[in-house]
């Protein structure tokens, strides 16, 4: 995917949690929550003040990131780029879990952050990518502060409705400067599609 990314003319940063292996990911989810310290290190050679953080994070399925991420971000970052909304470098995160977004997102100053993530794998399927979407994300946020998307692959929400949902939602939390539960999807961009 990596060589795909480089699409997109912007920079690409490797990160990592502070969970060291897929034992400790498992076994202490606080630690895929956080960055580790090497890698918010690396957020400092970054200029500041961003409009949006795209994250993509292995999750518990590095599988659905691998197959659908770069299909939902060739349409979702053309979108973003043409609404002359600044995007902060793409970031890779190994052992990630949703909340890393945060500590990203706050460390690039950006003011709203997009993480894609790997699902959990169902009976059916193991190549779910869920989309968190943040505004004014800082570390300790809370569940209720982010919007989700799920079940996004072939077999599910395709790229296209995830990307134009995505959309919607990056500018309704612009527009109302907020994000999660008191955010609704009025935009009706699922309904019919089924």
């Amino acid at each position: 995917m990596l060589n795909n990314l480089k699409a997109f003319n912007l920079p690409v940063l490797h990160l990592h949690s502070k969970a060291i292996n897929r034992q400790k990911y498992l076994k202490r989810p606080d630690l895929g929550r956080q960055l580790s310290e090497e890698s918010a290190e690396q957020l400092k050679d970054y200029e500041k003040g961003f409009d949006i953080a795209v994250i993509i994070a292995d999750g518990l399925s590095a599988t659905a990131v691998n197959e659908n991420a770069f299909g939902l971000l060739e349409l979702l970052i053309p979108t973003l780029t043409a609404s002359k909304l600044k995007i902060a470098p793409l970031c890779l995160v190994e052992q990630g879990r949703v909340a890393i977004g945060d500590d990203i997102a706050y460390g690039l100053n950006a003011r709203l952050s997009i993480l894609l993530i790997g699902e959990r794998p169902g009976l059916s399927s193991a190549d779910s990518v869920g989309a968190y979407l943040t505004y004014n994300p800082k570390p300790g946020m809370t569940d209720e502060s982010r919007n989700c998307i799920s079940n996004i692959r072939p077999q599910g929400l395709s790229s296209k409705l995830a990307a134009d949902k995505i959309f919607y939602l990056v500018t309704e939390a612009f527009k109302r400067k907020l994000s999660g539960v008191a955010l609704k999807d009025n935009a009706g961009l699922i309904s019919g599609s089924l």
